[in-house]
C-alpha cells in the first residue's frame, strides 16, 4: 500500500512538519502546504500512512473554504502551487498542496459539538458537563445536543496532547471580543454545513476549526475545515442513540486503537492492513457522498 508519509521539497525553504502538514517557504507573505498521508490519533502519529488521504483532505477542505468565503475569509491564496516548485517536487505534492498566507496563528483550536462524543461524552458521564459547560441531565451517547456549542481546546506541539479549556480560559488566553468572535462564526459555520451535509445523508456531529489574524488583525479560517480529520462524519441512515455510529473519519482507527493493548502514550501499534484499506475507503466516500469530487489512486 502507497501512501505518503514526509516530503523533502528541493524548490523550497521548508519551514516546519505537523502531524500531518509539512510546510514551505514561498516568501515572506506566502507558504505551501503539502497533506501528507500521515494519521494522528490521540495525538500521535501512526507509523503507517492513509492511501490518498492528503487528496481527500486538500479537496475536501478547499471545497469549504471556497463555501464559506462569505462568511469569513480563508488562508487560501488560490495560486497554482505546482508553480512554485520543480517537475520533479510537482508530481510528489500534485492534488495534496495549497499556497497560502502568511498568517499569526491564534493560539486555540474550537471545536463545536452538535453531538455528545468522545472526549465529550466521556466528561459529561464523570461530571455533566463538557468543557464546563452544564448540560441537562440524561443525555445518551451519540445524542443530538438541544443546541451546538463552542469548546475550545489548547493546541499541543506534536507529540503532546490538545486539552479542552473552560471558555474563560479561552477569553484568559485570547481576550474576551475574539473569543466572542470565533464562537460566533464557528457557530455559524457548523450550523450551516450540518444542513448542507443532512441532505446529503452525512451527519456532522463535531468539527475542530482553526483561525489567524493578518497584519491588520482580520479574522481568517486556517488549516483545514470540515474534514475526516477534524470531524465526526456519521452515516445518517445507520444512526442510533446511545451507541457509537458507523463513520466516515479517523473514529475508526480510534476505536481499534481503543480496543488494543497500545496506552495512547508509548509508539502505536502496527495498523492492519484491513484497517487500513477500509479507513481509506471512508474518507474518499464521505468526500464523494458531500462534494461528488472522487480521488483518482495516485492521481
Amino acid at each position: 500500500m502507497n501512501g505518503l508519509t514526509h516530503t523533502e521539497l528541493d524548490s523550497l525553504l521548508f519551514l516546519h512538519q505537523g502531524k500531518v502538514r509539512d510546510i514551505y517557504e514561498i516568501d515572506a507573505e506566502r507558504m505551501l502546504i503539502v497533506t501528507t498521508d500521515r494519521l494522528s490519533a490521540f495525538d500521535v502519529i501512526m507509523n503507517e500512512p492513509i492511501p490518498e488521504k492528503g487528496a481527500v483532505l486538500t479537496a475536501m477542505a478547499n471545497f469549504w473554504f471556497n463555501k464559506f468565503e462569505s462568511i469569513i475569509p480563508n488562508h487560501l491564496t488560490h495560486d497554482d502551487p505546482l508553480s512554485f516548485v520543480s517537475k520533479k517536487d510537482s508530481a510528489l505534492i500534485k492534488n495534496r498542496s495549497i499556497v497560502v498566507k502568511k498568517l499569526k496563528p491564534i493560539p486555540i483550536e474550537v471545536i463545536i459539538r452538535g453531538y455528545i462524543a468522545g472526549s465529550g461524552w466521556n466528561e459529561y458521564q464523570k461530571k455533566q458537563t463538557i468543557c464546563g459547560i452544564e448540560l441537562p441531565a440524561g443525555l445518551r451517547q451519540a445524542e443530538k445536543l438541544p443546541n451546538p456549542i463552542f469548546t475550545p481546546s489548547s493546541k499541543a506541539d506534536v507529540g503532546s496532547h490538545d486539552e479542552n479549556i473552560t471558555i474563560e480560559q479561552c477569553k484568559n488566553l485570547i481576550g474576551q471580543n475574539l473569543t466572542n468572535k470565533i464562537s460566533e462564526l464557528s457557530l455559524n459555520i457548523y450550523k450551516q454545513a450540518y444542513k448542507f451535509a443532512y441532505k446529503k445523508g452525512i451527519i456532522i456531529a463535531d468539527t475542530k476549526l482553526e483561525f489567524g489574524l493578518d497584519g491588520e488583525g482580520k479574522l481568517h479560517v486556517i488549516d483545514e475545515i470540515l474534514t475526516p480529520d477534524s470531524s465526526r462524519f456519521w452515516l445518517k441512515d445507520t444512526y442510533q442513540l446511545g451507541k457509537s455510529p458507523l463513520s466516515y473519519d479517523k473514529q475508526f482507527i480510534r476505536d481499534w486503537l481503543s480496543n488494543s493493548d497500545w496506552d495512547k502514550d508509548s509508539p502505536p501499534p502496527t495498523l492492519p492492513k484491513d484497517i487500513i484499506e477500509k479507513t481509506s475507503e471512508k474518507y474518499q466516500e464521505v468526500l464523494s457522498k458531500l462534494t461528488g469530487i472522487s480521488i483518482k489512486p495516485h492521481d
